[in-house]
Order: C-alpha cells, then structure tokens, then sequence
C-alpha cells in the first residue's frame, strides 16, 4: 500500500494516466504499491507495473532488474507492464507486446481553427452537454451499440465496460454528456481530474442510433473548457490505436508526446488481463 502523502505526491509528478492512483485502483481493482519510484497495482496473482518513474529518468537495466525482482517475488500469474522505450532482456520472457505513442493537447495558447469552430456551432444547435458524475442506463445502452459497431480490441472494450464501476466510486471523474431535444444521449466523454498537471480524456464515444454531425467536436471543445477551468496545462489524449481516432486527435492539436511500450507475461499463454489495462 501506498501512504495518503505518496499519492498526492504521485498526481503531483504525474506525467501519464498509469500514475493517477485512484483511477488506476477503481479500474484495475489491485492496491498500488511504490517501489524504486515506480507505481504498481497487485491483487491475487496478477500485477501491474508502470514504468514510468516519478522522479528522474528511465533506465532499463534498473527497471529490468525491478521486474525481475516483482516476478520473483510475487511469482504472478499475469505480469502487464508498460515503459517509454522497448526493453529487450524483457521481451523475450513476454507473450503480450504493442507499441504505441501517447498524445496530448497544451493547453496554452490553444484555440480551435475555424473548421473546427464552425463544427462545435452547428453541433451546439442542436446539442445540449452536460457535467455529469454517473454512467446512467443510457450511457450503458450507448456503449453496448458503440461496442458492437465498432468491435474495439478485448481490453479497450473490456475498458468501456468498467466505466460504471469506476466513474460513481471516483471524486475526480466527470462524464461530459451531450443530449438532443429529445432528450436521447447522443455521444459522451469520460475525463479524469486527479493529476495536478493534465486533465485525462479516459473514453468516449458517439451514437450512430441518435446521429448528430459534429457531437465528437462539440464534445471535445467541452473537455478543454473543463480542463482549463480546473487549471490543467495539458490533455492526455490516450494511445494513437488506429488511423481513425489519431487523425481525430491531430485534428484536435494532440501531438504524439511520449513512446509507449507494453509488455505481457502470462503463465497460461495468451491472452491475458483482457479485463485490466488503460489504453487512454
């Protein structure tokens, strides 16, 4: 376990959404452990490393030696870990491996191009958004189309589905909702708070039942006006994942900011931990 004083010093030093503690434990279900400066969550026989360090500079052949010594330990039988570069004595004991790059919107001096601009107007017209701190019936009805529509990866979907465990248990999540005249809830993103420097854009997604052009943008001008109102300097955009949602995120401004490697150790073989992971 971690002390109430090593957490806020890990939101005060976070730089990626793996470091903000409470999300991570509602999501992941595991109690998070500081070792080495390197934030972990374990429950039963399986743990999660984050290897990105609080405080100073990665080194692999530290973080390889950490590893090892989480696997001697511990002896998990799911070992998820992820680092800003690959690690090659690391690779060969994992089934799991994916490469990825993180994005995230500066928040000073940003301001939306006309394009966008005009899109966010039209939306606004027939939109209403909201700030909400619950992941009602209709945003469940809304997932469970989203998810068949799209059929995203197992943990990305396996993400979605945590959300109506994690947003009602967190004081720092917020769920930015955007409703037609009628009422039906037509898109919504999920943003995390905690982190003293980023606002963390957690998922999101739009109804193709209740269409409305521009929902996604209107939606995202919303989060940046959340984040700014509550001081941040940036918005974590999550993972690259796929063409669609990079050109999204550069549409936006998001810049690939820093390499994300993850890594996946299983005694029964892949896959494994399906249920656990934040690809934000």
């Amino acid at each position: 376990m971690i002390s109430a004083r090593e957490e806020n010093d890990a939101l005060e030093n976070a730089y990626v959404p793996e470091h903000t503690v409470s999300m991570m434990k509602l999501i992941s279900g595991g109690e998070p452990f500081l070792t080495d400066g390197y934030l972990s969550f374990v429950a039963g026989n399986w743990a999660i490393v984050v290897g990105y360090p609080l405080h100073g500079t990665f080194r692999s052949g530290h973080f390889s030696r950490l590893i090892e010594d989480t696997i001697e330990r511990l002896r998990p039988d799911a070992l998820w870990f992820i680092a800003p570069e690959p690690v090659s004595s690391l690779a060969r004991l994992c089934h799991e491996r994916e490469s990825d790059d993180y994005y995230t919107l500066t928040l000073e001096g940003f301001e939306a191009k006309g394009d966008l601009r005009s899109a966010v107007a039209r939306a606004s017209r027939r939109l209403q958004v909201s700030n909400e701190k619950a992941i009602s019936t209709a945003h469940q009805e809304l997932v469970s189309e989203f998810l068949d529509r799209e059929k995203p990866a197992p943990r990305l979907r396996q993400l979605f589905l945590k959300m109506p465990d994690y947003v009602p248990h967190s004081d720092t999540a917020r769920v930015l909702t955007a409703r037609d005249q009628d009422g039906n809830v037509c898109g919504f993103f999920v943003v995390e708070l905690a982190a003293a420097n980023f606002a963390t854009y957690v998922v999101g997604c739009r109804s193709g039942r209740h269409r409305v052009a521009g929902a996604s943008d209107l939606l995202f001008f919303e989060m940046v006006n959340l984040a700014r109102a509550h001081g941040k300097r940036y918005i974590h955009l999550g993972l690259g994942v796929n063409e669609g949602i990079r050109r999204f995120k550069k549409k936006w401004g998001g810049v690939p900011s820093r390499r994300y490697e993850f890594f996946g150790r299983s005694r029964a073989g892949p896959p494994f931990f399906e249920a656990l992971a934040s690809k934000l």
